[in-house]
């Protein structure tokens, strides 16, 4: 299953408490807290480029699966992370404390980050 297409925000679950626990300063989570943010993938075989673009922050993302990548976090900080793919439809990365799962269903891309007990969820449509 390619992810590659482009995704829109639909709905996100504890992304305050998530951002805060993450050290994000408080005006930066107000300013992205209602943004419906855009997500590009292009998958080739194993490399993935993620382009994260919300209001006029871009964030992006290259990686190959099972080989340690650089990733940038929410505060700017460069931390190693290992991305792997479980199934076909579920990419699962950790990295500093926090647990990301990505999962394609269909045209829905569901984005899981779990640090401590705190659980953030992002629901994006394919368009």
């Amino acid at each position: 299953m390619s992810f590659s297409g482009k995704y829109q925000l639909q709905s996100q679950e504890n992304f305050e408490p998530f951002m805060k626990a993450m050290g994000v300063p408080e005006d930066l989570i107000q300013k992205g807290k209602d943004l419906k943010g855009v997500t590009e993938i292009v998958q080739n075989g194993k490399h993935f480029k993620i382009t994260m673009t919300t209001g006029s922050k871009v964030d992006k993302h290259e990686f190959t699966l099972g080989e340690e990548s650089e990733m940038e976090t929410m505060t700017g900080e460069k931390v190693k992370s290992l991305v792997n793919m479980e199934g076909e439809n579920k990419l699962v990365a950790t990295f500093k404390n926090i647990k990301s799962v990505t999962e394609l269903n269909g045209d829905t891309l569901t984005s899981i980050m779990t640090l401590g007990d705190i659980v953030f969820k992002r629901i994006s449509k394919r368009i």
